[in-house]
């Protein structure tokens, strides 16, 4: 007897894939997907991990296919680029087992730096792509997506998005099945990828999404609702449940498989309605396909390209109803900000001093970009900012860089990081780059890494050590440092941005909202003592303000002594009131 209950929608498609029998997942935590691995870990049947990069992930996933079980990889749309050459290559083997990949694109950018709609990739890639619109479906199409990915030999992409995959929904349990594992079967024409075995798979996937285009026609995943023929919308997703709410009258075809197409189903349906008209979000993706066969249609003309989707929206432009929402007219400005005892605060306090330039990354150091650190100038993607800083010094000279550094975090440094400083050190560079470590990815949530010593699912493994990892590359001068020893991290800049080689400093404290982290007690101020010279605001702890008379006010719940301020302070009107005192 099923079981209902509320789930996340990462959460059920965690529940699907183990309902599926997936038997390894591997991924790199990027939200919106991490939840997907952090709930598909609690189920023991699976084995589950978090790779380096989605790069290690997808070829995990596909050599679990290949041996013969159903696999699972899951990434954020930015880290499908990173998955790319696998994935393209991957579409041309197939699978044996069957293979699934969870993407998680964020319209409205949320948590990216760009808006990337994956059924685009999809298309270029050759990979069928399903998209479910709520929790329930995201259940049921994860373990529809083993089915097809076995009968038509393919890996499957998920497609979710940040609406779907935070949102909760009422899902129905099922027991897990326990497919028999495929026999491996050597195969040197279908696994290996050399060009003329490529020419003859790159017909074989040309007929395969032939075939999945006529079978989508009657696959229950495309759904067609007939009612007021005036108005018919082809729709998929999140975007579903827009159209239901503010068109509930209006014919509907719901698109469960958005690449390839159900070309028939599309012309008969639009044979039927007067007007037709396709919501989608980002990209005009069915709208382009729907004009190319001939068939009229509206789309992006009515909507937007960027963004998230909403009722509002849809009533605004579908019904002209322009809808008037109550709010206060004047709303606090709360820019994002680096949390209290962070210890990039503190590096980035002395790069400040110092007037240093970073070449930023990806990740909660980012915000190192905004006042009142402002250090940051650039962010690109995953493991950029060593490339970034190699790229200046070979345009501009090693004089034009001594007032730079890269900026890159313990994990974004294992994700990506390592191959840049590779090439640095390789290619006689002299720029410095700061591992910013603070023990964890805290960015997506606090997931472990291979430098922490814990696996995804809790257990001690093997410790990458980074300070070894940059010496066996070839860096001759690496420096650890207490990130809250300003004095020291303040000498040791200097020194390593003056070298005509590489240099790396680990600038090492953990983060202040890790569950081991324990704080050093409370900072407290003493008033008698302070000159209101405003120095220990200037590293932007949101644990301090300004009192009405000009002296300083510390918030005891928020301050966890990290120290920094009275660093800060040449005055000594800052104490620290440390813990069990």
């Amino acid at each position: 007897m099923s079981q209902k209950v509320i789930m996340l929608g990462n959460e059920a498609i965690a529940r699907g894939a183990y309902e599926a029998g997936v038997k390894v997942t591997s991924a790199y935590p990027g939200t919106p997907s991490t939840e997907v691995s952090e709930n598909i870990v609690k189920y023991k049947e699976v084995y589950a991990e978090w790779a380096p990069n989605e790069k290690v992930a997808a070829e995990v996933a596909i050599g679990a296919s290949m041996a013969g079980v159903r696999s699972m990889t899951m990434m954020k749309m930015v880290g499908l680029n990173v998955a790319a050459d696998p994935l393209y290559s991957g579409a041309y083997i197939g699978v044996n087992g069957g293979m699934v990949v969870v993407v998680a694109d964020d319209p409205g950018i949320y948590s990216s730096q760009n808006e990337q709609d994956t059924r685009m990739v999809g298309r270029a890639a050759m990979i069928p792509v399903i998209e479910p619109s709520d929790s329930e479906e995201a259940r049921v199409f994860t373990k529809r997506a083993y089915e097809l990915s076995e009968k038509y030999d393919t890996p499957i992409i998920l497609r979710t998005t940040t609406r779907l995959a935070h949102s909760q929904g009422l899902v129905n349990l099922e027991e897990r099945v326990e497919p028999e594992d495929r026999t491996y079967e050597r195969n040197i024409a279908k696994n290996v990828m050399m060009p003329a075995n490529a020419i003859k798979r790159h017909v074989f996937v040309e007929e395969r999404l032939r075939k999945m285009a006529e079978d989508a026609d009657g696959m229950d995943i495309n759904k067609v609702e007939y009612n007021n023929t005036e108005i018919g919308i082809i729709t998929s997703g999140i975007p579903y449940q827009y159209v239901k709410e503010v068109l509930p009258d209006a014919s509907v075809l719901k698109l469960g498989l958005v690449n390839p197409l159900a070309k028939g189903l599309i012309r008969e349906f639009a044979s039927k309605v007067d007007r037709l008209i396709i919501v989608e979000e980002l990209e005009p993706v069915i709208e382009e396909q729907v004009k190319a066969m001939g068939i009229p249609c509206e789309g992006k003309e009515l909507f937007t390209v960027q963004g998230e989707y909403s009722a509002n929206m849809l009533r605004e432009a579908l019904l002209g109803e322009k809808v008037k929402i109550d709010a206060p007219e004047q709303i606090p400005a709360r820019p994002p900000i680096l949390c209290p005892g962070c210890p990039h605060r503190s590096t980035y306090s002395v790069l400040k001093k110092l007037r240093i330039h970073a070449a930023g990354d990806i990740g909660c150091y980012t915000l190192g970009a905004v006042n009142p650190l402002g250090v940051v100038d650039t962010t690109l993607c995953m493991g950029s900012s060593i490339s970034t800083l190699h790229g200046m010094e070979k345009a501009k000279g090693k004089d034009y860089i001594k007032n730079w550094v890269a900026v890159i975090g313990d994990s974004t440094f294992l994700h990506t990081g390592v191959n840049s400083l590779m090439n640095m050190v390789y290619n006689k560079a002299s720029g410095t780059v700061i591992i910013l470590d603070n023990s964890t990815t805290g960015m997506t949530g606090h997931q472990d890494h291979p430098a922490t010593g814990k696996t995804l699912s809790g257990e001690e493994t093997n410790i990458i050590k980074l300070d070894e990892l940059c010496y066996a590359m070839g860096v001759k001068h690496v420096e650890v440092v207490d990130a809250f020893d300003t004095k020291r991290l303040e000498q040791v800049i200097r020194t390593e941005v003056a070298r005509d080689e590489v240099s790396v400093i680990i600038s090492q404290s953990p983060c202040a909202l890790l569950k081991s982290f324990v704080p050093k007690g409370k900072c407290y101020t003493i008033p008698e003592k302070c000159v209101k010279c405003g120095q220990c605001l200037v590293s932007g702890c949101p644990a301090m303000s300004k009192n009405t008379d000009g002296t300083i006010n510390i918030d005891s719940t928020m301050c966890n002594g990290c120290g920094l301020c009275m660093q800060n302070c040449k005055f000594d009107a800052i104490g620290l009131k440390k813990r069990g005192e």
